[in-house]
């Protein structure tokens, strides 16, 4: 195995563990805590629920990662992930969101040197695969943060989250 194939599979491998291995189960664990009240609960207008963060996490994650490393056609909705008020439980965009994480894993398992090297495109931005992948778990990571800190204030008490790779 060359050098940059062994680097390619090394962040794969980290980006992997660090968004489907640690977040995810634990971002599913806090949203397991919350009534349906509370899942779309925003404490003002400028704010996102986590309902709404659940539906852009997928959005984002089908369109930057499933799409764009399959070559798909992207029909992504992005004002509605954001402008949503309810609808959908929280058993329903978990569902949802696992079976991205899960079409997200396999692109991951799947990628080579030559993808992680070549041209995307983020919002307009050139960007290689690596830093594609590099700024999309940052994005999760971030929204995984906000959906912590909201259960946090609605429950009122430190949260026991466990990753997979702790359990």
């Amino acid at each position: 195995m060359s050098g940059n194939q062994e680097l390619a599979g090394m962040f794969v491998a980290t980006s992997r563990q660090e968004l489907i291995g640690q977040y995810w189960p634990q971002m599913r664990e806090c949203v397991r805590l919350l009534s349906e009240d509370e899942l779309w609960w925003r404490p003002n207008e400028a704010s996102n629920s986590v309902g709404n963060l659940l539906m852009h996490l997928n959005g984002n994650l089908q369109q930057k990662i499933v799409a764009e490393f399959n070559g798909l056609e992207d029909h992504r909705d992005r004002p509605r992930e954001f402008n949503s008020r309810g609808g959908a439980t929280a058993g329903e965009l978990l569902e949802k969101l696992g079976a991205t994480m899960d079409e997200v894993g396999r692109v991951l398992d799947r990628l080579t040197p030559e993808d992680l090297a070549g041209a995307h495109d983020l919002n307009g931005k050139a960007m290689t695969g690596l830093g594609l992948i590099y700024h999309l778990v940052a994005h999760f990571v971030l929204h995984y943060g906000q959906i912590v800190y909201i259960t946090k204030q609605l429950q009122g008490r430190e949260l026991e989250l466990k990753s997979a790779a702790h359990k």
